[in-house]
């Protein structure tokens, strides 16, 4: 991400038109998988005369819409693009050669794309055209958006929201495994739209076998969203009955076990299982997940392959277990944290696993970034202090 600089180089309209594309941007929040959430606005004469967003993966980008929109008025406009312009062909035509077409002057765009096919190319090219160009401008806003798409292309792995539901003593069930419901009605529906956004919803074996969660986005949309549902499973125990496979939508099993009639009954009911093979084995060569020292999923790996299937955001609703060994691994990027107004006592669940701390200075620092009440609960969003120093940045080439 290009940090601003200049100080009183972008003018307040500048910022008033980047602040308009951004929110253009949002509205792809859970349209655009596997591509990044745009925005577009053209200025010229200090007016609006186009705007647009990328609507839907393999639909015009952002900026065609606004030069759609703008038709000959784009000519000698300014484009204010949350994203650099791609400049590559894939299932739509580079967005570059749009705009040299139209024959824009300036091209004020807020990060570099991280993909190594556009990273500062599509920035020389129009430099190329004569088309004056900067870059910088609500920089960080615009990678919050687009937080997995960055983590993908600069890590080789999604960005992993962790969500967690406890009562205000931090406990999630009680001692007998009951938990419904913990939070209210609005928060529930406030986890759809988390989960609409993403590109994966992952759980672990435990949850599938205590709650039988669908997993699945229930909210009215012109067109169904159905993220990719990712079970860990190192015994594959999954149930061929599970709610998982009543509804569309495909499922990923990754699993330990050698067990070829569990696996037939459940690739039976449409599951896509990978079993896991040698340890350490190098994962470009295989295709497949290694096992770590115990014999489980490896976190890592299981990351790295989503990444290589393109998901950008992985959203987790899992128990105690795998949502700590994510966080004591490193791997949990946000905590999606609601909080109910009631008290469970100590003999109930607790929220995360953890081991066990014997001074504060080992305790995993985290900061909330957001909170907001939803209905009677609150929600708060949690970051490990690593990643505020710069959240998602996408470095200039």
């Amino acid at each position: 991400m290009s940090a601003e600089t200049g100080g009183s180089r972008f003018s307040e309209r500048d910022r008033l038109a980047m602040r308009r594309a951004l929110e253009l941007a949002e509205r792809g929040l859970a349209t655009t998988h596997p591509n990044p959430r745009v925005g577009c606005v053209l200025e010229k004469d200090g007016r609006t005369v186009g705007e647009g967003w990328h609507e839907w993966a393999g639909e015009p980008h952002a900026e065609i819409m606004a030069l759609r929109a703008a038709g000959s008025e784009a000519h000698d406009a300014t484009a204010y693009v949350t994203l650099e312009p791609c400049c590559h062909h894939g299932r739509t035509p580079p967005c570059v050669e749009a705009l040299v077409a139209a024959r824009v002057k300036r091209v004020v765009f807020a990060i570099h794309d991280p993909d190594p096919r556009v990273n500062g190319r599509g920035a020389e090219r129009l430099r190329a055209a004569g088309i004056e160009v900067e870059s910088g401008l609500m920089g960080r806003e615009a990678a919050e958006l687009n937080a997995g798409f960055i983590k993908r292309f600069t890590a080789g792995r999604p960005w992993v929201r962790v969500k967690l539901a406890m009562s205000l003593d931090g406990r999630t069930a009680l001692a007998n495994g009951a938990s419904r419901w913990i939070t209210g009605e609005a928060a529930r529906e406030d986890v759809q739209r988390w989960r609409a956004r993403s590109s994966a919803v992952l759980t672990g074996i435990g949850t599938i076998l205590a709650d039988d969660p669908r997993l699945d986005v229930r909210l009215p949309m012109a067109r169904p969203r159905r993220p990719l549902r990712v079970v860990l499973d190192s015994g594959l125990r999954t149930p061929p009955g599970a709610r998982l496979f009543e509804h569309p939508g495909e499922v990923w099993i990754f699993t330990a076990s050698a067990d070829r009639a569990r696996r037939a009954a459940l690739e039976a009911r449409g599951a896509r299982v990978e079993r896991l093979e040698g340890e350490g084995q190098p994962l470009a060569a295989s295709g497949r997940v290694a096992p770590d020292a115990a014999g489980r999923v490896d976190l890592v790996r299981v990351l790295g392959r989503l990444a290589d299937e393109q998901m950008n955001e992985v959203h987790v609703e899992a128990g105690p277990t795998l949502s700590g060994a994510l966080i004591r691994a490193g791997l949990a990027d946000e905590l999606l944290l609601y909080a109910a107004p009631m008290l469970l006592g100590p003999h109930a669940r607790p929220l995360v696993e953890l081991p066990r701390l014997d001074e504060l200075e080992q305790a995993p620092r985290l900061e909330i970034v957001e909170s907001a009440a939803v209905g009677p609960d609150l929600r708060i969003r949690l970051r490990p202090r690593r990643e505020l120093a710069g959240t998602a940045q996408c470095p200039a080439p």
